[in-house]
């Protein structure tokens, strides 16, 4: 699929022109509608180096509604889909949640653990890394692994990744991955619809 690169001149929640990198602040970023998660806690003392990429739909394959938000703010009730009753218990967050329209909510701070990764491991050069969150910043887009992504969501997600590789000189692009990668016999998400090439070619338009 084709999409054209838009220009990343955005305005914030005030309105407020920001230009092409939008500013971090106190791990809050400026760009997105904050809900905080009580699903959190203090990271160790490890610098933020990976980027971990998401995907989720609730209900499955479907789009646009709150459950997402509830679901990482704890207010998940299990009589509202059949679906549900699986996941009502669960404490999840991730940093920030991409929806289709290129709505961001942010959930966590980026200096505080969001619990996104689950049982997973990074290589690292010669190291086998584990307890991903204590060092990550977790991103679930709107989506599923087998609908194309829309192309607001890349266009946030590279303005979200440019910001996110300035305030910390440890990620870059070489330090993003999947869900799918890091914990291949459990998830498969973004999934083979989420077209990576177009991702880099959005980054490198900033």
């Amino acid at each position: 699929m084709e999409y054209a690169i838009m220009p990343a001149i955005i305005e914030n929640r005030h309105g407020l022109r920001q230009g092409r990198i939008m500013s971090i602040e106190n791990g809050w970023w400026h760009r997105a509608r904050w809900v905080e998660s009580p699903n959190q806690d203090s990271r160790p003392q490890n610098e933020i180096s990976l980027l971990l990429l998401h995907s989720i739909s609730l209900p499955p394959h479907e789009y646009g509604g709150p459950y997402i938000e509830r679901l990482f703010t704890n207010r998940l009730t299990a009589d509202e889909h059949p679906f549900f009753a699986t996941i009502a218990g669960l404490r999840v967050s991730a940093h920030l949640l991409i929806r289709r329209s290129g709505e961001c909510i942010q959930f966590v701070p980026f200096h505080r653990r969001a619990w996104h990764a689950g049982r997973s491991c990074w290589h690292d050069g010669d190291e086998t890394r584990y307890a991903l969150n204590d060092f990550s910043i977790g991103i679930e887009l709107e989506g599923d692994e087998i609908t194309p992504y829309k192309e607001a969501q890349y266009r946030v997600l590279a303005e979200a990744t440019k910001s996110l590789c300035r305030q910390y000189p440890a990620l870059s692009p070489e330090r993003i991955t999947s869900h799918a990668r890091v914990a291949p016999r459990r998830k498969t998400d973004p999934g083979p619809a989420f077209d990576w090439a177009y991702y880099r070619q959005c980054l490198q338009s900033l």
